[in-house]
């Protein structure tokens, strides 16, 4: 199988490589793909060293499989030119994720939705990614009703110049003298603002968690109402969840649903110290939840924290795992 990782640079891409690697996803012929700038450099894929080409030079390599992670201009651009050439495209962009025509996946909730005719493929945000992996089974036992979450964001999710800027800040570097990502300092600050501010005063952040939830769990009468903040972590993302149900719950089922759910893991004993941290989540697939205590407010209400490594799961490892899903159907050759 020829496979393309387009933007493999950056952030995301170079954990793409690494993914499929990981992974043993079955590669015969890998192809990197970035900007001009990039041409001519080498990845290494396979014990081989493959020269990065320009999205319009692997367009006519016609690969079987490729994996965006270049930003909505270029998807917007190329992934259509890919998807005509009979190439499978996984896109991890913005682009196409509220598109009618196309799907948007978290394989362990709705890969079934995948069919013959999908040629670009759309993976969610990040942080509706690590929100709905452990809601999806909660919403089909009990059903969700309401959702009210709160997001602590790492810089890793703003890529490789935010990261340099809390480096810079880190270091003793003073406001002016850097360049600089974001409006203000983040190094020892929070910022509840990512992404641009909307009419109605969200965050176009905060609304793809609240389109993207309707959109993959299929139900457009759940009450989404998220805030979005970019906290100075390398690590994951962390989401303070609050649910309100349509119907009664035990925390011990709750518990075991998650115990038996695939890539959700528990980690819930405050008496030992014990629940999800970011800093422990760095590298991991999983995501992490624990502090489930009921919300005592409403009749049927949970509390819990939740942790995800945002450029894994929340990207790379889901992108990938849509790859696999389409390889089991006979989607892709093998």
């Amino acid at each position: 199988m020829k496979v393309a990782v387009v933007g493999v640079t950056g952030l995301v891409g170079t954990r793409m490589v690494e993914v499929l690697k990981e992974r043993n996803f079955p590669v015969s012929e890998f192809i990197p793909v970035a900007s001009g700038r990039s041409a001519g450099k080498n990845v290494e894929f396979g014990g081989r060293e493959c020269p990065i080409v320009t999205a319009d030079e692997a367009v006519d390599m016609r690969p079987d499989l490729a994996l965006f992670s270049a930003g909505a201009d270029i998807s917007r651009e190329y992934a259509p030119a890919f998807a005509a050439a009979g190439c499978r495209v996984v896109d991890n962009s913005s682009c196409w994720r509220m598109d009618p025509s196309k799907k948007l996946v978290v394989p362990e909730i709705n890969a079934s939705v995948l069919t013959e005719d999908d040629y670009i493929i759309a993976n969610p945000n990040c942080s509706t990614i690590q929100m709905l992996l452990p809601l999806a089974p909660l919403h089909k036992k009990f059903r969700i009703k309401r959702i009210v979450v709160s997001t602590y964001q790492s810089v890793t999710g703003s890529g490789t110049p935010a990261m340099k800027q809390m480096q810079a800040e880190r270091e003793g570097a003073r406001w002016g003298e850097y360049p600089a990502f974001y409006h203000y300092p983040i190094d020892e600050n929070v910022i509840p603002h990512i992404d641009d501010f909307l009419e109605n005063g969200y965050t176009k952040e905060e609304m793809k968690m609240v389109n993207e939830t309707h959109k993959i769990l299929d139900d457009y009468s759940i009450g989404v109402s998220p805030t979005t903040a970019r906290v100075p972590v390398l690590g994951g993302h962390s989401e303070s969840i609050n649910l309100e149900f349509c119907s009664d719950f035990t925390l011990g089922e709750v518990r075991r649903i998650w115990e038996e759910t695939p890539g959700v893991v528990v980690q819930d004993d405050p008496a030992r110290n014990v629940y999800p941290m970011p800093l422990f989540s760095l590298g991991s697939d999983a995501v992490f939840v624990g502090r489930l205590r009921r919300d005592p407010s409403v009749d049927y209400g949970l509390n819990f924290w939740c942790v995800s490594d945002n450029i894994r799961k929340g990207a790379a490892t889901n992108a990938v795992q849509i790859a696999e899903y389409l390889l089991s159907k006979g989607f892709l050759p093998r």
